[in-house]
């Protein structure tokens, strides 16, 4: 998917809104495990990842324009997490062929190691978008640019407790490391296939961020269960074509334990879509 046709889903929707599926077995509603131990005795992770997956994406997707699977989720169960990963986005692609899939991977290495993690979600996979790591720097992240379409997702100043330990540290000059990664990485990319993380907790952090990247997307996590206010992130972050993917994983995915989950899913996911309409029609142009 390209900045054109994103920017449309966003003003057809009405939503800037990314859920993440950050799918944990040990959380997932007792009634799906059941019904997939009751089909597939002790293998039943499959099942039950796809299932759970698949309820809450037609739960959420009227609401949202993008789905960000973490891949975290998916390795820890191994084969069976993989195969759901893959099936999840299969579903994505033939159900919702218009929402944006970012796999949150965040993969950085040397160039024939970086080229290899490309090939894999951009040629088998598929995905629209790959987190990357920038800290090997340059080699490590072309390999990923070279697709028509595709987007590197570079992680800037993130929404964790540690992003202090080094993102915030200056040189002699006073600018901060997070800086010298955004404007770094411009020689490399463009706001058509280059995207940076930048945390909702971060809050007014999000005007220094625009002095360096005005025109850039932003994939921020953090707003919901971290504590970031959404306000803040359009006052100090969004753009005339918006500029901002919000991503609400846990408060919208495990917003319920019971038999609604999915009910409940879908309600708090249109909650922050009517949130974001307003901000929208504050500021986009």
């Amino acid at each position: 998917m390209n900045r054109k046709e994103l920017i449309a889903q966003i003003r057809e929707k009405q939503s800037f809104l990314c859920v993440g599926l950050d799918t944990d077995i040990n959380k997932i509603p007792q009634c799906i495990i059941d019904e997939a131990k009751a089909k597939d005795g002790d293998d039943y992770i499959f099942r039950a990842l796809c299932e759970f997956n698949a309820l809450i994406i037609d739960a959420t997707a009227p609401y949202c324009v993008a789905y960000k699977p973490n891949l975290a989720f998916y390795e820890a169960y191994g084969v069976d997490g993989i195969l759901a990963f893959e099936a999840t986005v299969d579903y994505l692609k033939e159900e919702y062929p218009n929402h944006f899939i970012i796999a949150d991977a965040k993969r950085g290495d040397i160039g024939n190691t970086s080229k290899m993690y490309a090939k894999t979600f951009f040629e088998e996979y598929d995905v629209d978008a790959l987190t990357v790591a920038p800290y090997m720097g340059e080699d490590s992240v072309t390999p990923f640019l070279g697709y028509d379409d595709k987007w590197v997702i570079l992680l800037a100043l993130t929404s964790n407790k540690g992003s202090h330990d080094f993102q915030l540290t200056e040189d002699k000059d006073g600018e901060r490391l997070f800086e010298k990664v955004l404007k770094k990485s411009q020689e490399w990319g463009n706001d058509e296939n280059m995207m940076y993380v930048v945390g909702a907790t971060q809050g007014q952090m999000f005007e220094d961020i625009r002095k360096v990247a005005p025109n850039h997307f932003l994939l921020v996590p953090g707003v919901g269960a971290q504590g970031g206010s959404l306000q803040e992130v359009c006052k100090y972050g969004m753009t005339k074509d918006c500029g901002l993917l919000v991503n609400s994983s846990r408060g919208i995915i495990y917003a319920s334990q019971g038999d609604d989950f999915a009910e409940a899913a879908a309600a708090a996911a249109r909650s922050l879509q009517q949130e974001m309409a307003g901000e929208l029609a504050k500021r986009m142009k």
